[in-house]
C-alpha cells in the first residue's frame, strides 16, 4: 500500500520520518472526525463515513493546516475527499510521505 524510500542522504526522510508523518496525518483524521484512537483511516473516504460531513470537513482542513503548517487552497479543500487524497495534496505543500 505505501512504499518508503530508504536511500541514504535524504535529510529528514526515510522510513522513520515517513511513518511519523503518516501517523501525524492519521491522528489528525481520527481527532477531527471524532474516531476511536485505533480506527483505521488509510482507506477512509468522505462519502463512506457518517462523521465526515461538511462541518467535520472544515474542521479536518483546519486541523491539517495547523498540524502541517500549510495553507490549503480552495481547490484542494474541495478535492480532499479521502485519506489518500490528503496525502497527495499535502505532498504539493512539501509534506513527504513517499507513498
Amino acid at each position: 500500500m505505501f512504499s518508503f524510500d530508504l536511500s541514504p542522504g535524504r535529510a529528514g526522510s526515510g522510513m522513520v520520518g515517513d511513518v511519523i508523518e503518516l501517523n501525524r496525518l492519521r491522528e489528525t483524521f481520527r481527532t477531527s472526525l471524532d474516531l476511536p484512537p485505533d480506527a483505521p483511516v488509510d482507506d477512509l473516504h468522505y462519502q463512506d463515513n457518517d462523521k465526515w460531513d461538511s462541518l467535520a470537513h472544515m474542521s479536518l482542513i483546519a486541523a491539517i493546516e495547523d498540524e502541517f503548517s500549510v495553507m490549503i487552497d480552495t481547490d484542494d479543500v474541495i478535492n480532499l475527499s479521502s485519506f489518500g487524497e490528503a496525502m497527495r495534496i499535502l505532498g504539493k505543500y512539501g509534506v513527504d510521505f513517499d507513498a
